[in-house]
Formats: C-alpha cells, structure tokens, sequence
C-alpha cells in the first residue's frame, strides 16, 4: 500500500484530516463532533458507543445515547470512521482517500484489529452495482498473541 494512503500519525494532523473532509462536504466539524473524534484517536484501537459515553461526560454533562450514535454516524458516512461489526466497537479510519473498502484482520485474543484496504473485492462487484458499505472481516491471532 502506498505511504499516501495513509492518514499522518500524529493527533492534530488526524483532526485536521476530519476538518478538511467535513469542510469538503459541505458539513461542520463542531466542538463535540471534535470532542468525540478526538477520544476515538485516542483510544487507539476499536471503541464502544457506551464507552465513549463514559468519556463524554465529564466534560458535557450527561449526553444521552443518541448524541454519541448521531455523531459515530456522521464519522461513518464521511468515512472517517468505520464500525467493526464483530466488536459492536467504532474505529478511526487509517486511509485519507475515500471510497475504499475496509478489511480488518480482528485478534481473536488480544481484540487488536488493523485495518487494510481491500483493493480487490470493489473490482468484482456486479456491473452497475454501487457498493454503499462493505465490511470485510477476518478472525484469527495477531503475531503477538500467536507466540
């Protein structure tokens, strides 16, 4: 996979990626869109809708549900996050461009998942089909966890 497909590794170029798309379609990256994205990098790896919730409300009363589930939404259609369907947990996107399928390889151990992109699997779709989402995951052990 080329160096360009992949999103800068620090914080602040990661939310300033999130600003760029949003403002490229036409939507706002608001404090709290910001605020949630920003415990996503963090986290480092897949997170719960509820365990954000947990995080949110120190530093904004007590978000309902909803508010957390609008925003992971809004993430997921502008492909800044993707949602890992065996973990029922959300994950940053490690790709800048868009329109890519995710492949995620999950550790059936440790729950490490590193995603890639799946180059091949957009090529066969049926003539005319347009592919809204596709998930794409494989279960098995990570290299540390197969020791």
């Amino acid at each position: 996979m080329a160096d360009h497909d992949h999103i800068p590794a620090s914080k602040e170029q990661r939310m300033e990626n999130a600003r760029n798309v949003c403002t490229a379609h036409g939507e706002r990256f608001t404090p709290l869109r910001e605020h949630i994205f920003g415990l996503l990098i963090d986290a480092g790896g897949p997170i719960k809708a509820y365990d954000l919730l947990d995080m949110l409300r120190p530093e904004h009363g007590s978000p309902k549900p909803p508010t957390v589930y609008r925003a992971l939404d809004f993430f997921t259609r502008l492909g800044l996050v993707h949602r890992v369907e065996a973990l029922n947990a959300y994950i940053t996107c490690d790709h800048l461009h868009e329109g890519h399928a995710a492949e995620f390889f999950i550790c059936e151990s440790c729950d490490m998942v590193e995603e890639r992109h799946a180059h091949d699997h957009l090529e066969c779709r049926p003539d005319g089909f347009v592919i809204k989402r596709s998930v794409i995951e494989h279960y098995g052990q990570c290299d540390s966890c197969a020791d």
